[in-house]
């Protein structure tokens, strides 16, 4: 039986859910939104059976490369692993909606990273669905200089920036939708780079309608399928690459800005061998970050196209 690709499970009521959410936020507040997420969150986790079996596959993946952690794949163990999904879940719409504060935001590779747009072009930032990328629009609100392109896979990305809009019409980030990456694409966020915008890119999901633009890397020590898509864009943009991740950490939002390559260029003689090396390089930088915080690495489906005995 063919793994279900993770684009075929999302896309379910998504911009409703999310604005019903983002109102009981903005009304009640957190603690009245942890009360009414929870009983959904365990109602997804115990009638999904895939995304709890990806959940304890991943979970026993690194119960065998880092039994100091001391977590396991059992249904315990994977049930927190969706609590703290629904926690992410609400931290995502405290900074939607702005509520979140300078103060519960600490900073690594910040100063490097805006030396680079002091010259003048953008950078591309290479993250992964660990933790909460969309914490970086507070720098998006902050900084007024700074504007944050977000390449995403949802088919509702105007409908998302119009909900983000609705609550900050200031802010500077922006979401793009692309399903897959053409020469419009490319142009596009070459255009963004040229007026010294950030564009950000998850490289850790395989491409929507082309599945065999991938690559083997090793990680959590197995092979798993990474895609080429935002290395090739590197590639063709042209600009200083850094890798981004935004985890929680001793209950405040940690950012990490870290260089990864001053420009990405490929000769056709080694493009192959290169870009296997960057993405590899990559999946290290990825697995270094779900063992500081592996509850928090949110992928949950088979991201290692592997049969999987629980359940």
């Amino acid at each position: 039986m063919t793994a279900k690709h993770w684009a075929q499970m999302e896309e379910r009521g998504v911009i409703w859910g999310m604005r019903l959410l983002l109102r009981v936020y903005l009304i009640a507040g957190r603690k009245v939104l942890q009360v009414f997420l929870y009983p959904v969150v365990s109602y997804y986790w115990l009638v999904n059976r895939e995304a709890r079996q990806a959940s304890r596959s991943y979970l026993d993946r690194l119960a065998n490369i880092a039994p100091e952690l001391k977590l396991s794949g059992s249904l315990y163990g994977s049930y927190r692993h969706f609590i703290c999904f629904a926690n992410a879940m609400i931290d995502k719409l405290a900074a939607w909606s702005g509520a979140l504060s300078e103060s519960e935001v600490m900073y690594s590779g910040r100063e490097r990273l805006f030396a680079e747009l002091t010259k003048g072009r953008g950078v591309l930032l290479l993250g992964a669905h660990l933790g909460n990328l969309e914490v970086c629009r507070i720098i998006a609100d902050r900084d007024n200089a700074i504007k944050i392109n977000v390449l995403v896979h949802t088919k509702h990305a105007q409908k998302f920036n119009k909900m983000l809009q609705s609550t900050n019409d200031k802010s500077q980030l922006n979401l793009i939708q692309v399903s897959e990456i053409t020469a419009a694409t490319a142009q596009l966020l070459y255009d963004k780079i040229e007026q010294g915008e950030l564009v950000v890119l998850a490289a850790d999901r395989t491409p929507v309608s082309n599945r065999q633009r991938v690559v083997k890397a090793s990680f959590l020590g197995a092979e798993a399928l990474f895609p080429q898509g935002p290395f090739i864009i590197a590639g063709l943009l042209k600009c200083p690459v850094y890798t981004l991740f935004c985890i929680k950490q001793q209950g405040k939002f940690a950012i990490y800005f870290e260089h990864f390559q001053d420009s990405i260029q490929y000769q056709k003689h080694n493009r192959e061998q290169l870009m296997a090396q960057h993405i590899q390089r990559f999946a290290q930088r990825l697995e270094m970050y779900c063992l500081r915080e592996p509850l928090q690495w949110f992928n949950f489906y088979d991201f290692w196209q592997a049969p999987i005995s629980n359940d």
